[in-house]
């Protein structure tokens, strides 16, 4: 007679090693709004993409909304990114609208999992692996591990390109800085965020996606701190819009199947 709680666990095993990528088109770090509509539209175009988040549930800073109220901004003219989720948005007047943060989160991730996207959550990207001064693969452990402060030795994951979209720490171009790499910046380090300044803060995460690293590119705000952007508050579109663009560039690079 089988025993439920040993079936249980096979099942969970056998289920989690199927879906497990071990070798990835896109490895996209961070499962915000930048990385989820990144991770869906390259997943969409036929692509294998899986995102590392460290955290046990996704949507990086939606959740709080603005000052912990639920709700966000968006302008407009993001709403061709929201049908795309299936995401309502409520007229704000003057070119914004306003959406629950809590739908936002979900369908942004709801979608990209129909898209095809891998979700790896409590897991985190520690390191990069770098062959040929290009990125060429990441390594891999459970969040716990790092948080218990144990040395577990982690494991490796082959991809053709990476997404930092880790948003204001942007910790995977740090890594390419650490192993004494240089990044594609004015000063070849992080520049650093700037002031709060939404309009231009918008408008630089969108302009501003870019390999910075061969292989290596950044999503949201991870472009600000990279390049020396103003920082915004709880107003997505910028975000989504990055996230869009990043997909975009990612997709001109990686070859034709």
């Amino acid at each position: 007679m089988k025993e439920i709680e040993v079936e249980t666990t096979k099942r969970i095993m056998q289920r989690f090693w199927q879906d497990f990528p071990l070798d990835l088109d896109v490895a996209v770090i961070g499962a915000g709004p930048s990385g989820m509509v990144a991770a869906k539209y390259i997943a969409q175009a036929g692509k294998k993409v899986g995102i590392f988040e460290r955290d046990l549930s996704i949507g990086g800073g939606i959740w709080g909304g603005g000052m912990l109220f639920p709700v966000i901004v968006v302008q407009d003219d993001v709403h061709p990114i929201l049908r795309d989720f299936d995401i309502e948005g409520r007229a704000a007047g003057d070119g914004y609208c306003t959406l629950n943060a809590v739908e936002f989160a979900t369908k942004l991730g709801s979608k990209a999992i129909d898209s095809g996207v891998k979700f790896l959550n409590g897991i985190e990207v520690e390191d990069l692996i770098i062959k040929n001064d290009r990125v060429s693969g990441v390594v891999i452990n459970w969040s716990a591990v790092s948080a218990a402060k144990l040395h577990v030795d982690p494991l490796g994951i082959k991809t053709k390109t990476v997404i930092d979209a880790t948003g204001h720490p942007c910790e995977v171009c740090k890594m390419i800085l650490k192993r004494r790499h240089k990044l594609a910046t004015k000063s070849g380090g992080i520049e650093g965020e700037r002031a709060m300044d939404v309009e231009n803060a918008e408008k630089f995460v969108v302009n501003n996606v870019k390999e910075v690293y061969p292989n290596l590119w950044v999503a949201g705000m991870a472009v600000s701190a990279v390049f020396g952007g103003p920082r915004m508050g709880p107003i997505f579109g910028g975000m989504i819009s990055s996230g869009k663009r990043a997909a975009e560039e990612v997709l001109k690079r990686l070859p034709k199947e």
